[in-house]
């Protein structure tokens, strides 16, 4: 039977793709692996051949051996990018190391193709709106972590026939997604606020812009991606064609979930206009539109209701306290 691979399956893109391919390709088996860090086991389908291992340790072989893998969907990171400076060791391990061992594999056991998801965060300031071509100047090493993958990958194409697609999707969010990582997600961090009666948080002023991606939008441009012979070593720009400021959003999802209030805190380290061109998904991924920020955040409100109360994730300790953020200490 043909297989595919997904890690980070227990996360937001990495369980609502194998729910997809489950639904729409049953004719592949998924696997799946997580450890569990960042993504939560009830999000995996019951359908999945599931292995809780981190990527970066050195027992994947009994994933890839005996099993006809054809595609692997690598979705696994810790994608915080303003913490990024105070836990280098710890991003560039569970990113860039990571994903070392998994283009080795891919190599060694014959996939037919990589799909990598990358990060708008490689393009850094650059001149929006940002295109595939631009050359990435990553100003934290979170996108200094993906741009490295990039490369990498892109060297094991040359010198190893491994066939890559690179994907660099902006601002996912919907069901399945973390909302209990105080780092990362603005919306999920919003919507955790909101349960706990505590305020919205803005960095700065809110006027940074983004291009906020409903997850639903993105399987089947993944699968595309993964399987049309026309997206072979190619990269992708992957999201919403809608640029939205962080304020507008905040005020979106107040007026979804009944009213917040609103905290602003001092402006961090970051891009201030992370905005994408399309032209290059649209033609070839057919990527659309078709579900609004209000209607995303509608669905993932209802569903974030639902959630347990689960612990949120706290680091007891940085690698580097000089220049942190007030509001992470």
């Amino acid at each position: 039977m043909q297989s595919v691979l997904i890690t980070g399956v227990a996360g937001l893109i990495g369980s609502r793709m194998a729910e997809w391919v489950s639904t729409h390709h049953p004719e592949y088996k998924v696997i799946g692996i997580d450890n569990l860090s960042g993504g939560y086991k009830e999000n995996i389908p019951e359908s999945v051949v599931f292995h809780q291992l981190d990527i970066s340790s050195d027992d994947l072989d009994p994933v890839f051996k005996n099993q006809q893998i054809d595609y692997v969907f690598h979705f696994a990171a810790y994608a915080a990018e303003g913490l990024s400076p105070f836990i280098r060791k710890f991003n560039y391990t569970n990113n860039l190391v990571a994903t070392a061992g998994i283009v080795n594999k891919c190599i060694q056991y014959g996939v037919k193709r990589l799909v990598f998801t990358s990060s708008m965060a490689v393009y850094g300031i650059g001149t929006p709106p940002f295109d595939e071509s631009h050359t990435p100047t990553p100003i934290d090493p979170y996108g200094v972590a993906k741009f490295a993958c990039e490369m990498d990958i892109r060297i094991a194409g040359e010198q190893h026939n491994l066939d890559w697609c690179i994907v660099r999707p902006h601002n996912v969010y919907g069901h399945n997604q973390n909302i209990w990582d105080k780092y990362r997600n603005v919306l999920g961090i919003w919507m955790y606020q909101k349960l706990h009666n505590e305020p919205f948080t803005i960095f700065g002023d809110g006027s940074q812009k983004r291009a906020f991606t409903c997850v639903d939008d993105c399987l089947l441009p993944f699968w595309k991606a993964a399987t049309q012979e026309n997206c072979s070593k190619q990269i992708f720009n992957l999201g919403s064609t809608i640029y939205t400021s962080i304020k507008d959003a905040a005020i979106i999802l107040s007026g979804i979930i009944g009213g917040a209030e609103i905290t602003y805190l001092e402006q961090r380290h970051e891009v201030k206009d992370a905005l994408p061109g399309h032209e290059k998904s649209l033609r070839l991924l057919d990527y659309k539109d078709n579900t609004t920020l209000a209607e995303g955040l509608t669905g993932m409100w209802e569903w974030a209701k639902k959630q347990p109360a689960r612990e949120r994730m706290q680091w007891e300790t940085y690698e580097l306290e000089t220049g942190m953020y007030g509001f992470w200490k």
